[in-house]
């Protein structure tokens, strides 16, 4: 029997999820206002958060929940590591340092897996299939802003192991819905999922000083003001 979980967490994560995706910074991107600092800011908490989540997968990787949504062929630290270093250069583990925000999504992550491993599910749900959705679309707009070279830059955005995202996605939602998880365990998910996008938007927000400083608080708050109806997991390529 079908637990449903892909679409509780469609349906309930609506919310939080408009909510972090109309933060300021997001909203910049979406119009293709591209800060060089904020954005190498950006992928380094990126990596870290990434870092702490597929940590997490992998030593819960036999875990009746956990291990059917353990997908090694999404783990992003790998391409972030590649990014960053054409943003730093060779040495930008020494140049990195996570925000406050960082730090507080991470120890949620790392909380979590101590006390209650299935909730990581919420975690993953989040951030891939906006990576395979969404962030298809911000590795389009990063490239023409910036006029990156091939290959360089947008690494956290290509999924080299998966040649048909649309149908890696369906599999995807398939694999959530063959869960064994109770209701209560389900809603649990769905309100873990909720509390990962407002990590993600105080993540977001950390990131709106360096952006401000270059573009101009009245050229920030008139990009902000235009809300975003859309939704990173239908922005660009959507099943």
């Amino acid at each position: 029997m079908s637990s449903q979980l892909a679409a509780k967490l469609r349906e309930g994560t609506k919310k939080p999820h408009s909510t972090a995706e109309n933060t300021g910074f997001v909203l910049c991107l979406i119009k293709g206002v591209v800060e060089p600092i904020s954005l190498r800011k950006f992928v380094s908490y990126q990596y870290f958060v990434y870092s702490a989540l597929e940590q997490n997968l992998e030593k819960h990787r036999d875990h009746p929940v956990v291990g059917p949504m353990y997908f090694p062929e999404l783990n992003r630290t790998a391409n972030l590591q590649k990014d960053l270093a054409y943003y730093y250069g060779e040495n930008w583990r020494d140049q990195i340092t996570p925000s406050e925000y960082c730090d507080t999504f991470v120890a949620r992550i790392h909380t979590v897996s101590v006390t209650h491993p299935e909730l990581l599910v919420a975690h993953a749900y989040t951030r891939y299939l906006g990576d395979l959705s969404g962030g298809q679309a911000f590795r389009k707009i990063f490239r023409n802003a910036l006029n990156l070279p091939e290959d360089q830059g947008t690494k956290f955005y290509e999924f080299d192991e998966i040649t048909d995202i649309q149908g890696f996605k369906g599999r995807y939602r398939e694999a959530l819905d063959s869960l064994v998880v109770s209701d209560e365990m389900a809603d649990k998910i769905v309100a873990e999922a909720n509390e990962s996008f407002y990590l993600s938007r105080s993540l977001f927000k950390g990131l709106e000083v360096d952006l401000i400083k270059v573009i101009g608080q009245a050229e920030f708050d008139r990009i902000a003001s235009e809300t975003h109806l859309g939704s990173t997991e239908t922005v660009g390529a959507r099943s």
